[in-house]
């Protein structure tokens, strides 16, 4: 049985009690709220292990103010649940640190899979304790404490932002395909969906790369995948 607690936030009270049926039915204990401010609240006082949130809530804060407000307290990780998903509506969200969209009307069987996936990420994988630390140029990535530093600037990563460059950098100087990175990332049900490789990678970018614009260290191999270039090497 699964044990992980689930806040689901939206103002539809049917969608919330189709969604908290099939949750508790395979196990997990499911909380539920149907305004920003609520959501804010149960978060701080109940520390549940995943958020279920819609984007267009009726309350006087939308599902992106929700998602900052909680992520200055919080590391939860945050679905978010949505009628329809535009390119820049996810680059927003994974901007403020959402891990993963669930596209209205879903079935049970997406939804599942993808709480199911989320969890796994939020876990993390086991340190691998022949190697402590990985050094990529002015990159240092800490593998024990999951710290991550560009020349003396700390970065900080969300868990799926840290997952996908542990994966690059453990493989470092080699090409990833894009099915190879989204089933380890993300799982195998994600093999297909490179949009969500790409935006994360631009995310990293932006992050990492002293111009993101014309990145160094995260670079693309067209129609094959990624790599994390730890010499000089151009792109291919």
């Amino acid at each position: 049985m699964n044990t992980a607690r689930i806040l689901v936030v939206d103002d539809d009270p049917k969608l919330i009690r189709l969604v908290r049926e099939i949750l508790s039915a395979t196990g997990y204990e499911v909380l539920t709220a149907n305004r920003g401010d609520q959501a804010i609240e149960l978060v701080s006082l109940e520390q549940p292990d995943l958020l279920l949130l819609d984007i267009m809530l009726s309350s006087s804060l939308d599902g992106y103010d929700v998602v900052k407000r909680v992520h200055e307290f919080s590391d939860v990780p945050i679905i978010m649940l949505t009628a329809k998903v535009k390119e820049s509506d996810m680059l927003r969200g994974f901007d403020l640190g959402v891990d993963d969209y669930i596209t209205k009307p879903f079935n049970s069987k997406e939804l599942l899979a993808r709480v199911r996936a989320v969890l796994k990420r939020a876990m993390g994988a086991p340190v691998d304790q022949i190697e402590s630390e990985i050094v990529c140029g002015d990159l240092r990535i800490n593998l024990p404490q999951r710290r991550v530093r560009v020349s003396e600037r700390e970065v900080h990563l969300t868990p799926t932002e840290y997952k996908l460059l542990h994966e690059l950098a453990i493989h470092r100087n080699q090409v990833l395909i894009h099915e190879q990175l989204l089933t380890s990332v993300w799982g195998a049900e994600y093999r297909n969906d490179q949009d969500y490789l790409r935006t994360y990678i631009y995310q990293l970018r932006k992050k990492l790369e002293p111009d993101p614009g014309n990145p160094t260290m995260l670079l693309r191999c067209r129609g094959v995948g990624y790599m994390l270039a730890c010499q000089d090497q151009e792109e291919c």
